[in-house]
């Protein structure tokens, strides 16, 4: 029994402060809106943890077509490639907004992963947790209409089921990104989120986009 209380009575890891920690290699920048931190095709040597901020991460094909595959926020880690032997980036992250970024270089990530356990532990659960988000997204894409498409892309963007808020908004974010993410036409995501606003699943004034936990009825709708 002591040995139990002990273990809840331990202060809780804390990834902002260890990280702070790392000496050499690790480098924190402060960075303007549509700042490009990394390119596709770029070389790909550190990590990046978001602290503050939103990124979007994008891919362009050989004919040209972008495409945006993923809106990170605080607290996520992106770039880690290079952990596995990566050498040129797959997709570029721009900043949508002044964001602050951690930048940890493959050696020095590699080396505090093996040395600290909690962290360890913390990186492969985030990696696993994101491995499923990407499965939820194939399902998604291959079995649900873009209504249903655009409500969980609203939904995960405004981070619903953390923090515990009903209504959460989502700033600055155009119809023209939505589409990429839905995989949908602009048009066709116009007239949803004219919908959307009508039944009062969210507010929306053409910018920022305040979303309720109603919008969910369209998600688990059959």
């Amino acid at each position: 029994m002591k040995a139990s209380s002990s273990k809840r009575n331990r202060p809780a890891f804390n990834l902002e402060e260890f990280l702070a920690k790392i000496g050499e290699g690790r480098k924190v920048l402060s960075l303007p809106k549509k700042h490009i931190v990394f390119a596709q095709g770029g070389t790909c040597d550190a990590v990046f943890y978001l602290q503050e901020g939103k990124v979007k991460l994008t891919v362009v094909s050989k004919n040209g077509k972008e495409a945006t595959i993923g809106i990170l926020n605080p607290g996520d880690f992106f770039g880690e490639g290079c952990m596995v032997g990566q050498l040129v980036r797959i997709s570029s992250a721009t900043t949508m907004t002044e964001c602050s970024v951690m930048r940890i270089e493959s050696k020095a990530m590699r080396d505090v992963l093996h040395q600290q356990r909690a962290l360890s532990d913390m990186f492969v659960a985030y990696l696993l947790n994101r491995n499923i988000r990407y499965e939820e997204d194939l399902v998604d894409q291959l079995f649900n209409s873009s209504e249903k498409r655009l409500a969980r892309t609203l939904l995960l963007l405004a981070q619903f089921g953390q923090g515990g808020r009903k209504e959460k908004a989502i700033a600055e974010m155009s119809q023209e990104v939505l589409a990429e993410m839905v995989g949908t036409t602009r048009a066709r995501v116009s007239f949803f989120m004219n919908r959307f606003r009508k039944l009062g699943f969210i507010d929306y004034d053409g910018r920022a986009i305040e979303v309720h936990s109603s919008l969910l009825n369209i998600v688990l709708r059959d």
